[in-house]
């Protein structure tokens, strides 16, 4: 998660950090379709509604507390805005657990769905942006930013970044 402020001419990176969208205490939270795949289908359909109940749980508390903290220093949040991947559509949960390569893409979906649903539950519009449309210009302005930031600035707070700005400027 990375919060921003500012525009894309001045960007400034409020904060920055991991948050844990699987419970450690869940069995097969961090990968709910593979978990899922070795289970009895009904019993499949119920461990991923489980397992999204309780990411939405855990991402509504992570979003809630950084609105928090960031409106104690004065900040109100805006939005929230959530990478996307391609965009397919995905089959029913029986065809995707028979086929591990949509278990991998259901699982990227799952997540940012998670994420978009948290938002909206603490009352933050959410925007998704695909990664494919990521201003070339911004990410390169925010390699710079990095070093001034310090390690780690990592690929995926690069462009959780953009999409914050350009989300945060449209």
């Amino acid at each position: 998660m990375v919060a921003v402020a500012r525009s894309i001419e001045t960007p400034e990176v409020l904060d920055r950090q991991r948050i844990v969208t699987a419970d450690p205490q869940m069995a097969g939270s961090k990968q709910p379709y593979h978990a899922a795949a070795g289970l009895p289908f009904a019993h499949a359909e119920d461990f991923v509604r489980r397992a999204a109940e309780s990411s939405r749980t855990l991402a509504r508390a992570a979003i809630a507390a950084a609105v928090s903290a960031l409106a104690t220093r004065g900040y109100e949040v805006a939005g929230c805005a959530v990478l996307l991947g391609s965009g397919k559509a995905l089959p029913a949960l029986a065809a995707i657990l028979a086929a591990h390569p949509l278990i991998h893409t259901a699982e990227g979906v799952f997540f940012r769905d998670v994420l978009m649903s948290a938002a909206r539950e603490c009352g933050l519009p959410a925007t998704g942006v695909r990664e494919k449309a990521l201003d070339a210009a911004l990410l390169k302005r925010l390699d710079a930013l990095g070093k001034s930031l310090g390690p780690p600035w990592t690929q995926d707070q690069k462009y959780a970044a953009a999409a914050a700005f350009m989300t945060l400027c449209a």
